[in-house]
Order: structure tokens, then sequence, then C-alpha cells
């Protein structure tokens, strides 16, 4: 028998659909607030979604209706973030799932429904898209708990919706509608909310139906083109791109296109 810790919890869901990685961050009862048991959880199914080539798009969501993530579990906080040797252990994990989203090879999609605050909005910037219901909000409280946010999750953010708005929100500490979001560019589309997950199920599978090499390389380029131009991996831009231009999918989507029939990527 292993001894490994399960790859989902019964608070983090983990699920595969027709070449999409769906997780599911599972404590309605809190809306969603993540545990370090949560976080660990979200680094093992990341990482088999990672790792399994029949996943091409990754769906993040939570359950229960009334909340995507509303941030770090406060009852949690004595137990799993008293004194500073905690706080540090807890703020690695969490960066581990943050930066592991944020450069996770794959597309990410973020599906909202209702709040999205704290750790919440932080894990829906991490994505590449965010779709959220009309009823969705967002905040980032930090200054009404007295709680520190570092550079790198506040860069991600000003890289979104802007330095103003991201002064706003955190100076505020308030929340902002589906309205504000989409205003200020922190989500791609609001939908009605008996349209949200069908809304993003088929966004995500048109994604998956594409080519992967092209798409990966696409994703890898875009988070270097926001990169100052010093710090920008242009070798590894190249290399991605030829092997586009090398790969059967290339010689598929040249033939489908002729032949006038959807083509049949296999990302090779």
């Amino acid at each position: 028998m292993s001894d490994a810790l399960p790859l989902a919890t019964e608070k983090m869901l983990s699920d595969k659909r027709d070449g999409i990685g769906l997780m599911t961050f599972n404590n309605p009862e809190r809306h969603n607030a993540v545990s370090m048991e949560m976080w660990q959880a979200a680094e093992r199914i990341l990482a088999d979604f990672a790792a399994d080539d029949a996943v091409r798009v990754v769906v993040i969501t939570g359950a229960g209706g009334k909340a995507f993530v509303s941030g770090a579990d406060i009852s949690k906080f004595e137990s799993e973030r008293q004194g500073a040797d905690a706080v540090a252990t807890y703020n690695v994990q969490t960066a581990k799932v943050y930066d592991g989203l944020y450069r996770f090879a794959k597309p990410t999609i973020a599906m909202v429904r209702g709040h999205c605050i704290g750790g919440g909005t932080a894990l829906a910037v991490c994505c590449d898209l965010r779709i959220a219901n009309d009823g969705a909000s967002f905040g980032i409280p930090a200054a009404k708990l007295g709680l520190g946010y570092g550079i790198t999750g506040i860069d991600r953010l000003v890289h979104l919706v802007g330095p103003a708005f991201a002064k706003e929100m955190f100076f505020t500490g308030r929340r902002f509608s589906a309205q504000e979001a989409l205003a200020m560019g922190l989500v791609n589309r609001v939908v009605p909310t008996e349209s949200l997950e069908a809304t993003v199920m088929e966004l995500a599978a048109t994604i998956g139906a594409n080519a992967p090499l092209t798409v990966k390389s696409t994703k890898f380029n875009i988070n270097e083109a926001v990169k100052a131009a010093a710090e920008r991996d242009i070798a590894t831009s190249e290399a991605m791109v030829a092997a586009c231009f090398a790969s059967e999918d290339y010689i598929e989507g040249r033939r489908a296109f002729l032949e006038k029939r959807p083509p049949q990527f296999k990302g090779r």
C-alpha cells in the first residue's frame, strides 16, 4: 500500500472530462475558504493535470453556488498561521499553488460564481482567463485584516487592471461587482448564472480542440511579453515556435484546412 497522500480530498475535488481538468474548492459551508490541507491538495491536483497529456485545459471553480474562493480559512489562523514560522510555512505552500498556476503550461480558466475574495481573487488572477456570473463579487480585504501583501501578487493584479484600480482595490478593501470587474479588466466575460458552466466548458472545449503546441507556445510567449525585454527567454520562445512548425499537428492543420474538415490535433 502506498503512503502517498491522496490526490483529491473531501474539500478538494478533481475531475477529468474530455480533455478538461476540473479542480473544485469544496468547502461551501465556509464559502470555500482554504485551509493548509486544501492548498496542499491543490498542488497535487495541478501536478497531476500537468503530467497528463490528455488534459489540455484546466478549469478551477468553487462548490456550492455562493463562492469561488473566499480566501484563507480564518478559523484556521490560530492553528495554521500563529507565529512567524507558521506564517512562513503557510505562505510557502500558497506560493507553490499561485506560482504553479500562473506558470502552468496549459491554459487555465477560473469559473467564478459568487464571492471571490482575498486569496480567491489572487487565485483567479493567476489563471489565464476569468469568466464570472453576473452575481460575482471581487475584493482584497487585506487592509481590513492587517495583512501584508507581497509584490508578486500585486504585480500580477497590476498587469491586469493597472495601478489605479489595483490601488483602489487594496486601499478600500471593498467588494467590486462583476460589472465593475469587467470594466476594469479583471474578468474576461460576465454571463448569467444559469449560463456560466456551459459557457466555460464550451470555451475550454474550443481551446482544447486547437493545436496544443501552438496554444502552449503562445501562452509562454504572452507571459514573456509582459516581462522586461532583458528578462525574456528568447531561446525557449524561438524553440517552441520552431517545434510548432516541425510538428505532425502543423501537417494535420494544413491538410484539414484543404480538405475542409475539423483538424484532429495530437500535440506532437
